[in-house]
C-alpha cells in the first residue's frame, strides 16, 4: 500500500472465498451427558475421582438417592469429544461465546476447534479434564453460544459452583455469556489465543471489561499455544486456588505522579471549560454489539457536563435516503481528487463497487446534518446491528469524518459549512467510554496545538519484529476507519476495500493504510465501581519493512488500517494484565516532548473531572 501520485481506481476480480467449517476432530456419540454437582465451595475441589454413572445408578437404587450429582441429557446430535461421566473435582467446563450470524461463527469455528484441542492438552498435562458444556450445532455448522437466551439456558443446566473456562474467538456479543457468568458462583477463567487471524485477544478484553464493570471476580490468561511455562504455571495456580492475580506494579496513580503546576493548571482549566460549556454525545444505539462495557452510566457523566442524545438508526437511514446521488458523487469526486485508491470490482457480493460507496458518502453527509441539528459534539454509530441490512458499512464515512481535511458540506439552503476546518469527533460503534476519551483528547490537543485527529483502534495482536528493524515487542493495532492524516502521504496513501460479506451483506469500503511513524499517547476510559476511570500511557508508532507489514496484515485483517507500535514502560503481559476493553484511543503528537505534555495535561484534565487516572510507567 504505497502512496500514489494521482487518484487511482483499481479493478479487482475477487472470487468468493469459501469458509471451511471444521467440526470437532474426534467423532462423538449422538447423545451427550454433562455432569453437574450441586453445592460445594467456590474454589476448585481436589480429591479422589467419583464413581461412574453406572455405579452411581446402582448406588442410587440401594440408597434411594443418586447423591449430589445429576446428569443432564442433551438429546441433539453432537459431533464433539465423547464425554464420559467425569470427575467433577478434576473437571473444568469450557464455554465459547460467538456472534449472532451463523456465517461469522462458521468463519471462526475451525480456529476455535484448534484452540480447544490445544487447551485440552494443556489441562490434561496438569491433571485436569476440560469439557465443553455446549454442543456442536449441525444445522448452524458451529458450536458457539450464539445468543443471550442460549447462554442463560446453558448456565441453568450447569453446576453453579463449577469452575469454568471462557474462551474467545470473536470480539463482539460478550452478552451471550456475560449474564450467566455474573450469576455463576464458581471460579471463572477467561482465555485468549495469541494469534491475529481471529479477534480472540480483543474479545477476551471486552468480556473482561464487562466483568470488571459489574464487579464480578475473574481471572485471565493468554498464550500462543498454551504449552509455554508462563501459561502452565499460572493455570496450575488457578486450578488449585480458583484465583489468579497479575502484577500491576507498572501502574502509578496520577496522584503519586509529579505533574508540573503548568500542566495541572491547564488541565483544570480545560475541565472547567467542559463543565461550563457542556457537551452532547449523539449515540445511535448504545451497547456496541452486545458489549456491556461500552455503556457509560448517564449519572457518571452529569457532573462532567456531558449528556447523551439517544438517536435512532432509523433516523440515520431516513436522513441518508434524503440525500441525492449527485450530493454523494460530489463527496466521492472530492476524495478521488485527493488521490485515494478504491479497489473496485463488479461482483456485489465479493467486490467493492460504486453502488456501495455512494450510500457511504450519503451517511457521511447525514451524520454531519444530524450532529448539527441536535447540537452533538460527537457521534457514535452502531453500524452492525440492523443497519448492516439496510446500508453498507459506515467505516468509510467514519474515517472521513475524523480527518481535518475532508469534503466540505454546507447546511441546506445556507452558505455555512458544517464543523468547518476541523475533524468531527466520532466514536466507533457507539463506544461511550471512547467518546468521553475523545472529548478530552480533542480539547487538550487543540490547547497544545497538536494534531486534532484521534480514533479508536482494536488491540489485534503483537509480536517481536523478525527483521530486527525495531527492538522489543511490536503491537499491531487495527481499525477500518482511520483518518488519512495518519498515513505517510495522507489521502494519497489511503485505500478502500470491501468489507467481508459475512459481516456486512451490503458491503461497503474501509479506510485503510499503514500508519506513519510518530509519537503517540494511548488511553482507555472504563467503568470501575460505577464511575469512569482512565489508564493512559505513551508509545511510538514505528515503521516496519514492507514484507513484515504484509505479514502482519495477512495474519490479521488485511482490509483494515494497521498501526505497528511500541508501548513505553510496559511489557505484553503487563499491558494485558490490566487492559480494559479490546480498543484503545490513540493520538499523535509532533515530538516526544509534546507527547509527554499531551499525556500530562490530559491526565490532569481527567482528574479534575473526577476521573481516577492511572499512568503506565513512573515518568
Amino acid at each position: 500500500m504505497t502512496a500514489k501520485n494521482k487518484a487511482t481506481v483499481k479493478k479487482t476480480a475477487n472470487s468468493p472465498t469459501k469458509n471451511k467449517v471444521a467440526e470437532h476432530p474426534t467423532k462423538g456419540d449422538s447423545k451427550r451427558y454433562v455432569k453437574t454437582v450441586s453445592g460445594g465451595k467456590a474454589s476448585l475441589p481436589t480429591g479422589n475421582s467419583v464413581s461412574s454413572a453406572k455405579n452411581k445408578s446402582k448406588n442410587a437404587k440401594k440408597s434411594g438417592s443418586a447423591g449430589n450429582a445429576k446428569y443432564t441429557k442433551i438429546s441433539k446430535p453432537v459431533k464433539t469429544v465423547k464425554v464420559e461421566p467425569v470427575d467433577s473435582r478434576k473437571t473444568v467446563y469450557l464455554l465459547a461465546g460467538g456472534e449472532r450470524e451463523p456465517a461469522v461463527n462458521q468463519r471462526y469455528w475451525a480456529s476455535f476447534v484448534e484452540m480447544e484441542g490445544l487447551l485440552n492438552k494443556a489441562f490434561k498435562s496438569v491433571g485436569f479434564s476440560l469439557v465443553r458444556a455446549h454442543p456442536y450445532k449441525p444445522s448452524e455448522k458451529h458450536g458457539f453460544v450464539a445468543s443471550q437466551k442460549e447462554g442463560l439456558d446453558l448456565f441453568s443446566n450447569l453446576d453453579p459452583e463449577a469452575p469454568v473456562l471462557v474462551v474467545e474467538s470473536t470480539c463482539r456479543y460478550s452478552n451471550h455469556l456475560l449474564p450467566g457468568l455474573l450469576l455463576h458462583r464458581g471460579p471463572i477463567l477467561t482465555c485468549a489465543r495469541w494469534i491475529g487471524k481471529t479477534p480472540s485477544i480483543a474479545g477476551m478484553l471486552n468480556l473482561n471489561d464487562g466483568l470488571g464493570k459489574a464487579g464480578k471476580p475473574f481471572s485471565s490468561l493468554w498464550s500462543v499455544d498454551f504449552s509455554d511455562k508462563w501459561f502452565l504455571e499460572r493455570l496450575e495456580k488457578w486450578l488449585k486456588t480458583g484465583v489468579l492475580k497479575h502484577s500491576t506494579s507498572h501502574l502509578t496513580a496520577l496522584k503519586r505522579q509529579a505533574v508540573t503546576s503548568t500542566n495541572r493548571i491547564l488541565g483544570e482549566k480545560l475541565a472547567a471549560e467542559l463543565r461550563a460549556g457542556k457537551a452532547i454525545l449523539g449515540v445511535f444505539h448504545d451497547g456496541d454489539t452486545g458489549t456491556y462495557n461500552t455503556i457509560l452510566p448517564d449519572e457518571s457523566l452529569f457532573g462532567l457536563g456531558i449528556f447523551k442524545e439517544r438517536l435512532s438508526l432509523a433516523e440515520l437511514y431516513y436522513e441518508a435516503g434524503r440525500i441525492t446521488d449527485e450530493e454523494a458523487r460530489d463527496v466521492y469526486r472530492w476524495i478521488m481528487a485527493k488521490g485515494m485508491t478504491f479497489h473496485l470490482g463488479e461482483n456485489e457480493e465479493t467486490d467493492l463497487t460504486l453502488r456501495q460507496i455512494l450510500p457511504q458518502c450519503k451517511v457521511y453527509i447525514a451524520v454531519l446534518r444530524l450532529a448539527d441539528r441536535y447540537g452533538c459534539t460527537a457521534i457514535g454509530i452502531q453500524g452492525v446491528q440492523g443497519l448492516k441490512y439496510l446500508l453498507p458499512a459506515v467505516d468509510l464515512a467514519e474515517g472521513i469524518l475524523g480527518n481535518t481535511e475532508r469534503p466540505p458540506i454546507k447546511a441546506p439552503g445556507s452558505s455555512r459549512y458544517f464543523f468547518e476546518g476541523r475533524p468531527f469527533l466520532h466514536f466507533y460503534a457507539g463506544d461511550e467510554p471512547a467518546a468521553l476519551d475523545a472529548l478530552l483528547t480533542r480539547r487538550v490537543a487543540a490547547a497544545l496545538e497538536q494534531p486534532l485527529e484521534t480514533t479508536q483502534m482494536q488491540i489485534r495482536w503483537g509480536d517481536t519484529d523478525p527483521t530486527e528493524t525495531v527492538d522489543g515487542f511490536v503491537w499491531t493495532f487495527q481499525s477500518a476507519a482511520v483518518p488519512p492524516a495518519w498515513f505517510e502521504g495522507g489521502w494519497k496513501a489511503a485505500e478502500s476495500v470491501r468489507r467481508p460479506i459475512d459481516f456486512f451483506p451490503l458491503g461497503g469500503g474501509t479506510l485503510r493504510g499503514v500508519c506513519r511513524r510518530g509519537e503517540i499517547v494511548w488511553s482507555r476510559i472504563f467503568v470501575e465501581k460505577g464511575r469512569p476511570a482512565m489508564d493512559i500511557g505513551r508509545g511510538r508508532a514505528v515503521t516496519l519493512p514492507r514484507d513484515e507489514v504484509q505479514r502482519r496484515l495477512s495474519l490479521c485483517s488485511p482490509e483494515e488500517a494497521i498501526m505497528n507500535a511500541v508501548l513505553n514502560h510496559v511489557s505484553r503481559e503487563q499491558f494485558m494484565a490490566r487492559q480494559h476493553s479490546g480498543r484503545i484511543r490513540i493520538a499523535y503528537a509532533a515530538t516526544p516532548r509534546d507527547a509527554d505534555r499531551l499525556l500530562a495535561v490530559k491526565a490532569a484534565m481527567a482528574e479534575a473531572l473526577g476521573i481516577d487516572v492511572f499512568c503506565y510507567g513512573d515518568k
